[in-house]
C-alpha cells in the first residue's frame, strides 16, 4: 500500500476498500424506536427534508460521530439531511443478514444503491493477462457479485482491471481486458447488473495501474460493447491525471453510469480543493444525470464538526 493510500485510510475514518464497518446489533433495537429527525435535532444539525437536486451518496462511516455505528441508524440520518443515496465499496464482505438489512431500509428510505466493489486487486495484472486460472477467479467474483446485487437490489458493481505487464505490448493487454470484460458482463447481462470500471490516477495514488485515463476507458467499453460494462468517473483521480473534466464528462457520456467525488489536492469534501464541484454538479444536473454520486473521500476537519463540514459543502455545492 502506497503513503497516499495510507494516509487515505486514516481521514477517513471506517472507511476503507478493505476494512469495513461492523454492525451494532443492540443499539440498532434501542435507537430504532427513536425518530431519525428528533436524533438529528440532538445532534445540532438541521434536517433537510427537501433534500438535493442530485443523488449525493455517503459511504457507511462518513456519520458516524452523529449517527453512530449501526448502519441502519447511519442511513436514516443521511436521509434526513436530504441523500437519497448511500454507497458501500465492501458490502460484499459483510454478512448476508446485515446486506438485507441495509437493503431492506434503504428500500424504506426510498434511497439508491451506488457501485460496491466486485474486484479491485491493485497488486496483480489480472484483466490485461489471457491466463486461465485468473479467467475462472474472475468468473467467481463477478457470480458473486451478481448474486450479492440481487440481495440487496443494487444496479452496480464496481471493477478495477489491475496492474500492466511490463512485458506485454499495450494494445496486446488491451485486447486481454476487452475479452475479459466481455467475459464478464456475459454473466452480467441476464440479470441486468452492470460493471463499472474505474480508471484510477497512476502519478499518485496507484502507479503500475492498466486503467488511468477517461478516454481509455471510453475505448474499452465502446469495444465491448454490452449495457453491462460502463465507467465510473472519479474526478479526484481523473484531475489528477487528465483535468479537462466537464469536456471529458461530455466526450464519454454514454458510457458513464458512476461518479466518484473527491477534491484536489487533499482527496477531502469539495470546496477543500481546486475542483469547482459547483460548476460540475450544475453540468450534471443540466444533463438530466440521475445516478449515483460517491463520496469518496475523508474528511477536513475531524470529528462531529467535520461531519458537518462535509453536509454544508454539499448543500453549498448544490446550490445553483
Amino acid at each position: 500500500m502506497s503513503k497516499q493510500q495510507k494516509n487515505f485510510s486514516a481521514f477517513s475514518g471506517k472507511f476503507s476498500r478493505r476494512k469495513f464497518i461492523g454492525s451494532a446489533a443492540a443499539a440498532a433495537a434501542a435507537l430504532s424506536v427513536i425518530p431519525s429527525h428528533a436524533k438529528t435535532k440532538k445532534a445540532g444539525l438541521n434536517s433537510d427534508k427537501a433534500g438535493f437536486k442530485l443523488k449525493y451518496a455517503p459511504y457507511l462511516g462518513m456519520f458516524e460521530k452523529h449517527a453512530g455505528k449501526d448502519p441502519v441508524d447511519q442511513l436514516k440520518f443521511m436521509a434526513d439531511q436530504g441523500f437519497s443515496a448511500m454507497f458501500d465499496n465492501g458490502l460484499m464482505n459483510r454478512p448476508k443478514s446485515e446486506q438485507e438489512s441495509i437493503a431492506r431500509e434503504m428500500n424504506r428510505l426510498n434511497m439508491t444503491l451506488g457501485p460496491f466493489v466486485a474486484y479491485a486487486d491493485f497488486k496483480i495484472k489480472s484483466f490485461v493477462t489471457q491466463d486461465k486460472d485468473i479467467r475462472r477467479m474472475l468468473t467467481e467474483k463477478i457470480k458473486a457479485a451478481v448474486e450479492t446485487a440481487k440481495r440487496v437490489n443494487a444496479n452496480w458493481a464496481l471493477v478495477v482491471p489491475g496492474r500492466f505487464d511490463e512485458g506485454l505490448e499495450w494494445d496486446y493487454q488491451t485486447a486481454n481486458v476487452i475479452e475479459n470484460l466481455k467475459w464478464c458482463a456475459k454473466i452480467c447481462e441476464p440479470s441486468g447488473l452492470v460493471i463499472v470500471i474505474e480508471p484510477l490516477n497512476a502519478w499518485r495514488d496507484h502507479p503500475g495501474l492498466f486503467l488511468t485515463k477517461i478516454p481509455q476507458a471510453y475505448q474499452i467499453c465502446r469495444a465491448v460493447g454490452s449495457p453491462s460494462c460502463k465507467i465510473v468517473n472519479d474526478l479526484y483521480h481523473q484531475q489528477i491525471t487528465e483535468g479537462n473534466l466537464i469536456p471529458n464528462i461530455d466526450m464519454a457520456w454514454e458510457e458513464i453510469a458512476s461518479f466518484h467525488l473527491g477534491d484536489n489536492p487533499g482527496r477531502k469534501e469539495p470546496t477543500t480543493g481546486e475542483i469547482n464541484y459547483k460548476n460540475i454538479f450544475k453540468h450534471l444536473y443540466g444533463k438530466e444525470y440521475t445516478g449515483v454520486l460517491c463520496m469518496e473521500h475523508g474528511k477536513s476537519i475531524p470529528g462531529k464538526e467535520g461531519e458537518k463540514a462535509v453536509i454544508e459543502a454539499y448543500r453549498s455545492c448544490d446550490n445553483f
